[in-house]
């Protein structure tokens, strides 16, 4: 769970890189994700997400099942919050809403780019790419799109909040502390990544 989830970590701050191209106009995006799907060393790492992906859920998906058997009868839940944040009490719940917004976001791009084909072509300095650019910028004109990808991007943060520090404690990189160190590295993390994300379609529904 903790390297998978790391890797994914890692994999957000270049998606989120990318993305900010959007704000640099149509050449620069369409440029930047043009690179992303014709680099060679993408093509490798992509399958390579994909299976980071599923081994983070379906290992997710163990580990509470193996909580649930081994304590089947629940604590006393009194007084939550002065022992635990909202998120570590409810990282599968938004682990798995998480996962909604991503298959939202994978059929709004991905499926277009690859198999439907639902995009335009642009040209920039002389070379045909997808206009990838229109893609997301038409999709964020509508309302209620923008609406599910900002909760979708609070869901993420709230998810990435626990799950950065907990990564680390997991493969032993914590300590009394460095535990404070990684809560407040994590916590910012968590608001650089979902407020990145959350303000792409606000922008562009507001703004542009």
């Amino acid at each position: 769970m903790s390297l998978s989830g790391l890797f994914l970590m890692v994999f957000l701050v270049v998606h989120l890189t990318v993305n900010c191209f959007l704000f640099a106009g149509a050449d620069a995006f369409n440029t930047a994700a043009n690179f992303m799907v014709t680099n060679p060393i993408i093509k490798v790492v992509e399958p390579i997400l994909a299976l980071g992906f599923i081994i983070h859920i379906a290992w997710s998906i163990v580990i509470t099942i193996q909580n649930m058997r081994a304590r089947p009868v629940g604590y006393n839940k009194l007084n939550q919050g002065k022992n635990s944040t909202f998120a570590s009490r409810n990282m599968f719940v938004l682990g798995g809403l998480v996962l909604s917004f991503l298959a939202i976001h994978i059929a709004n791009f991905y499926v277009k780019i690859k198999f439907t084909h639902e995009v335009g072509e642009a040209i920039v300095d002389g070379v045909a790419m997808h206009d990838t650019y229109t893609l997301v910028t038409n999709l964020f004109t509508v309302w209620w799109y923008v609406i599910i990808y900002v909760i979708g991007a609070i869901f993420l943060g709230f998810h990435l909040s626990h799950g950065f520090w907990s990564a680390f404690q997991t493969i032993g990189f914590s300590n009394d502390i460095w535990r404070k160190r990684l809560n407040n590295i994590g916590r910012a993390y968590a608001v650089i990544v979902a407020g990145g994300f959350a303000l792409i379609p606000v922008y562009f529904h507001f703004v542009q």
